[in-house]
């Protein structure tokens, strides 16, 4: 069934009321890799529901409307789709528990040409539910590799800045833990692919791989740890490009530069692999608080 390009640009999406409490946090806290050294007391306070912080990368979890590509109205094969970029704009620090109201919208599809696929572009607004001020702002890019020729608009030119040429400042060292696709999926994205090997065989991986968002969140926490370690709050905007597959058990090298005060680029690898899995990172933060 091809895309219509109406139907999939006009979806319709309910409004999710989400009521999250300190163990949805530490759920998510623990799916991205706090707490794997217990004598860690920094980590503990990402784990432990005393004085708990909140990890940034959670607002990609709250309000999520489910896994809608799955639907056979949308036209897509959703297990052809790959989510390529993701970017986070906090207007405010997450709380560890609280309830909110998410918001979706598809922003755009655009037509890459028959045979070439489709790059479609979704948005998450995430408010309060009870006074209605912003939370985050959530835009999603994926790659529908099966679509394409729709006669949708042709994606448009964009001016991507290059990555730093000098030595990384940091390089920060990070083990995947096997499980880790496991406990990811409990936090709502329980797509098939990340869990079932028959799932990922028909899409070409010999086995699971890693969600996109859990290395997005594995990424983030290891960045805040280095910038502002014991205050999440000031992380203000992340973006990122996933270009290869991070497999459960792996191990990652992120490397960092700073740019200026409150901003750093980063890029992420699997050094076995000799493979660049995030590419064009950028992470935003207040300086003082």
């Amino acid at each position: 069934m091809p895309i219509d390009y109406s139907a999939l640009k006009d979806w319709r999406f309910d409004d999710v009321t989400h009521r999250y409490d300190r163990r949805d946090t530490i759920l998510y806290a623990l799916s991205v890799g706090a707490g794997e050294n217990p004598a860690d007391d920094l980590a503990l306070r990402y784990v432990y529901e005393r004085d708990l912080l909140v990890v940034p990368s959670m607002a990609v979890v709250l309000g999520y409307p489910g896994f809608w590509l799955r639907n056979p109205a949308t036209g897509l094969d959703w297990k052809s789709v790959l989510h390529v970029e993701q970017s986070v704009t906090l207007h405010r620090a997450l709380q560890p528990e609280g309830s909110v109201t998410g918001r979706n919208r598809v922003e755009e599809v655009y037509d890459r040409g028959g045979g070439r696929g489709a790059v479609m572009v979704t948005v998450r607004d995430i408010a309060d539910a009870l006074s209605g001020d912003p939370v985050a702002t959530l835009r999603c890019t994926e790659f529908c590799r099966g679509e394409g020729g729709f006669g949708g608009p042709p994606p448009p030119v964009r001016d991507i800045e290059s990555m730093p040429q000098t030595p990384p400042d940091h390089e920060i060292a990070v083990a995947i833990s096997p499980r880790a696709a496991l406990l990811y999926r409990l936090t709502g994205d329980d797509n098939a692919l990340h869990v079932d090997p028959s799932v990922a065989r028909t899409v070409g991986f010999e086995r699971p791989i890693l969600h996109g968002m859990c290395t997005f969140g594995t990424t983030v926490l290891s960045l805040v740890r280095l910038l502002v370690p014991n205050r999440p709050g000031a992380i203000r905007h992340m973006k990122m490009r996933f270009t290869a597959p991070v497999l459960p058990g792996d191990r990652l090298s992120i490397d960092v530069w700073h740019i200026r005060p409150g901003s750093v680029r980063f890029r992420v690898r699997v050094p076995s692999r000799e493979a660049v899995v995030i590419d064009y990172g950028w992470l935003q933060f207040d300086t003082y608080q």
